[in-house]
Formats: C-alpha cells, sequence, structure tokens
C-alpha cells in the first residue's frame, strides 16, 4: 500500500518549528522581527530606509535585512541609512524562509539590536505562506495597486498585524479611494490598523518604528480574527526547495559616513551608494 506524503505540509510544519525557535531566541535576546511584505514597486524600500536613519537619529539599535531574486540595489539604498544591512539574494525563490534567515542572521546580527526588519521578496503570494519568527507581520500596499488589492490577497493581508498604505502624495492624481482600501481590509481582517504614509511628503513618518518599538515594549500586536497566525495561511506548493547550497548573502558594514560601505564576503567595494530613481 502506497503512502501519500504531502510535502507541502510537511515543509510548513517544518519551517513553523524552526520559526518558533527563531522567535524564542530573538526574544529571549529582545529584538523585535518585523516582516515587511508587499508587491514589487509598493514604496517599502524607501520608506524602509527612512524609518532606518529615523531609528538612527534616535539612537536606537536597530538592522535590516532584504531579500531579492538578484541584485543588491536594495541593501546598498538601505545601507545609506548607516545602520547594519545584509542582502539576501534567493537564486529565484520567491520567499524567504525561517531557516534561511536564521543562517543569515547567525554571526551577523548585532547583540544588542533592538529591531530588526525584513524586507520580504516583492510578492504577495508566498511570503505570506511562512513564518519568519517574525513579533509584528507588516503588509504595505501602494495607492496605485487599487483598492481590492486586499480581496485579491485575503493570504496576504488577512494575517497582517499593520497594514501600510504608501505613496499617498499621489493619491489624488491616481483616484485612490481611501474608504473602499480601508473597508477591504477590514473584510478580510477586521480591527487591523491602516496607517497612511508617503516617503516623499513625510506623511507617517516614524509610525512603522512606533509600532515596532511598542510591540517590543510589549504592547500587544493585532490578531486576525481570520487567523491565530499568519502560518495558518499556506497556498499549496507542489514543490520542495532545497536551499542547501544555494543561499548568498552579502553584509554591508558602515561607519558614520552614509556615503559608502563595504561589501561582506567576497570584499569588493561598493563605494558610492548607485543613483536610484523616484520609487517611493
Amino acid at each position: 500500500m502506497c503512502r501519500v506524503v504531502d510535502l507541502r505540509q510537511a515543509v510548513l510544519a517544518k519551517n513553523e518549528e524552526t520559526a518558533h525557535a527563531l522567535r524564542v531566541e530573538l526574544a529571549a535576546r529582545g529584538t523585535v522581527l518585523v516582516n515587511l511584505l508587499s508587491s514589487p514597486g509598493s514604496g517599502k524600500t524607501e520608506l524602509l530606509e527612512r524609518e532606518l536613519l529615523l531609528a538612527r537619529e534616535r539612537g536606537g539599535p536597530v538592522a535590516a535585512l532584504t531579500a531579492d531574486l538578484a541584485t543588491e540595489n536594495d541593501a546598498r539604498r538601505l545601507a545609506r541609512s548607516g545602520v547594519p544591512v545584509k542582502q539576501v539574494l534567493t537564486d529565484g525563490l520567491c520567499h524567504l524562509e525561517a531557516a534561511m534567515l536564521g543562517r543569515y542572521l547567525d554571526g551577523w546580527l548585532p547583540e544588542d539590536t533592538r529591531l530588526l526588519f525584513v524586507e520580504n521578496v516583492g510578492n504577495l503570494v508566498c511570503p505570506a505562506s511562512y513564518d519568519l519568527g517574525e513579533s509584528l507581520r507588516v503588509v504595505l500596499a501602494s495607492v496605485t495597486e487599487g483598492e481590492d488589492k486586499p480581496l485579491k490577497y485575503p493570504t496576504a493581508f488577512g494575517p497582517a498585524q499593520l497594514v501600510v498604505v504608501t505613496k499617498t502624495d499621489i493619491a489624488r492624481a491616481v483616484g485612490f479611494d481611501e474608504a473602499a482600501f480601508r473597508a477591504n481590509v477590514q473584510r478580510v481582517n477586521p480591527g487591523v490598523e491602516v496607517v497612511l504614509t508617503s516617503a516623499r511628503t513625510g506623511e507617517g513618518a516614524g509610525l512603522l518604528l512606533d509600532r515596532a518599538l511598542a510591540v517590543g515594549a510589549g504592547a500587544a500586536a493585532h490578531t486576525p480574527v481570520m487567523a491565530g497566525h499568519p502560518r495558518t495561511h499556506g497556498h499549496d506548493h507542489g514543490h520542495r526547495h532545497d536551499h542547501g547550497d544555494h543561499d548568498h548573502e552579502h553584509d554591508h558594514e558602515h561607519g558614520d559616513e552614509h556615503g559608502g560601505h563595504e561589501h561582506g564576503e567576497d570584499g569588493h567595494p561598493h563605494g558610492t551608494p548607485h543613483a536610484v530613481g523616484p520609487t517611493r
């Protein structure tokens, strides 16, 4: 008699176990992990850069890890904040997993780090299924993406403990219906807080940082009615990923100057940060 093994359930179950261990480890050292999810082009990198700058100005120990399929563009941008930054290249994988994250943090994350922001791969599907051991899960959506995104991607918006709207400076120009968006968010995640931000005008500056610090100080994060934890919203992935040989990591060390930083393991310098266009 053949036994059918559900690889998806096995992979997610293993991830849950690893995420729980990582959450306990981070809590013991007083570190709050913030998992940022969004579609590509939502503006989360620019918003995160501003939040990191603000955290540095306040003197709070903060770090950031950013994941992409290719390029180190986001890490170079975030490095301008002067905080420890690590780039993760996933070699085509559409999300981070707890075991991957744990390996990247091992030996790199400063012991006194109070907040760790993880900028997940730009995707509202795959990353939603994987708990990273976060204390706060944040989903971002720009005003250009349409008010129906929460309804189209309930597995991303449903487990969120905070929803951030970005690029509000162009909301009128693109006809963004804030009331409709908020109503749709509440349909899939009753009671979750929705905050408005613009990296260009400064609207909502520090809100993400404040919410994360509040969780670190013991404030209870929003618990979605439809799900006790993000991991309960797994998708049916009919394949299993082996990350044993393809993980890549690059460290960015910073001094007091924001203009440059050193590359990590391969040692090649980046020098002056690359110019970045008007992505918000």
